[in-house]
């Protein structure tokens, strides 16, 4: 009954329309070709940028909105999963009604456009989160999540078409900044440095420790502060924050009661002529072997959950920490995978757990287009 009153205010031929969009061919770009494109960003490559996303955008909507009708234990029924559907149908119907765009006013209103669109989808991850949530609430206790595969994969699928959609658009609407920041180009940092972003990232969430305990192990960096290499600064800060936060908890949960004092977490960051890779150590007491498979998926944490039927998703300005759905690790190596990374951990049970964070530095792998 309730997916049949979402389509209702959808007309058929909306609904048709997604179907045709959904099966065109999606265009990936490279880091690279970002940076380089965005490095001038006159009149005449804006308006290029912007008839680019007005055919690109609804491809890979359309593509989210068709996937989110058809998930397997009647996850698409679930009422948190029905509002997000319609958040993407509602952004379909806006960049297929938004005319062709032939000038620079065309150009600045759909950006003004693609800005709002990118507010309406802010809650995407809690509120599939209270989907997944609502169905597991529902479910047989005996099922085992590691049979919940398909929904982890449309998951992960998911969640990195949205890093994408999200990355296109914020590129575009940050080019139109008048004054950016020096070696910025967009959302790209030209000559970030990777130290220098996991000590602000190991400092927020060392503050978050201090107020969660009262008390937060050191954290010691190791690497040249000097080096610097093109990224995107949030993501490598959401990707580092994750990591030492989860180190973070465990070492504070292991030497809570004891006498001893909590050893730090350090964090090595090296650069290879590859990859970048920033190493996250801790001495926690580790992950069981059998446990680490668990790690990656959507439907397990161990922490407390913040997330309940009650809470109110439907403003944007809901702040959620990461910490208790559980989504913190899949989506940290979601935004390692997308620029051509990756992210492993390797767990010495009775010890502690490295996390290895592989950045590539060329920055020419094509983005993942599930």
């Amino acid at each position: 009954m309730a997916a049949k009153k979402a389509t209702e205010s959808f007309s058929k031929s909306l609904i048709e329309e997604v179907h045709k969009w959904g099966c065109m061919k999606q265009t990936g770009v490279s880091l690279r070709y970002m940076m380089e494109f965005g490095s001038k960003p006159t009149e005449r490559n804006l308006l290029i940028s912007g008839q680019f996303l007005h055919k690109e955008l609804p491809i890979r909507i359309a593509r989210r909105a068709i996937e989110l009708e058809s998930l397997p234990y009647g996850l698409s029924e679930k009422p948190a999963v029905l509002k997000v559907r319609d958040w993407y149908l509602d952004s379909f119907r806006d960049l297929r009604a938004f005319p062709d765009i032939k000038d620079t006013n065309d150009e600045k209103e759909f950006t003004k456009m693609i800005k709002a669109i990118k507010v309406r989808h802010n809650n995407v991850v809690p509120m599939m989160a209270l989907g997944v949530q609502q169905l597991k609430k529902g479910m047989d206790p005996k099922i085992v999540y590691e049979d919940l595969d398909a929904i982890h994969q449309f998951l992960d699928r998911f969640y990195m078409s949205r890093i994408g959609i999200r990355m296109l658009i914020g590129q575009h609407v940050e080019l139109h900044n008048p004054n950016p920041p020096p070696h910025c180009v967009g959302y790209i940092h030209t000559k970030m440095s990777p130290v220098e972003v996991a000590q602000n990232a190991s400092e927020d969430a060392r503050a978050i420790c201090l107020r969660e305990y009262g008390s937060a192990p050191e954290i010691n960096i190791y690497g040249d502060l000097g080096f610097t290499f093109p990224y995107v600064p949030t993501h490598l800060h959401l990707m580092v924050f994750e990591l030492v936060k989860n180190s973070l908890r465990a070492v504070q949960e292991r030497y809570m009661d004891s006498d001893r004092v909590a050893p730090p977490i350090r964090i090595i960051v090296a650069e290879g002529i590859e990859d970048v890779t920033i190493k996250v150590s801790d001495e926690g007491g580790g992950i069981p072997r059998s446990g680490l498979p668990k790690i990656f998926t959507y439907l397990y944490s161990t922490a407390k959950n913040p997330l309940d039927e009650y809470t109110d998703l439907g403003t944007a300005d809901t702040v959620i920490t990461m910490a208790g759905y559980g989504y913190g690790l899949p989506i940290s190596r979601l935004y390692a995978r997308y620029f051509g990374g990756d992210l492993q951990i390797i767990s010495m049970e009775g010890y502690g757990t490295d996390a290895y964070l592989h950045l590539s530095r060329l920055g020419d792998s094509q983005e993942p287009l599930p």
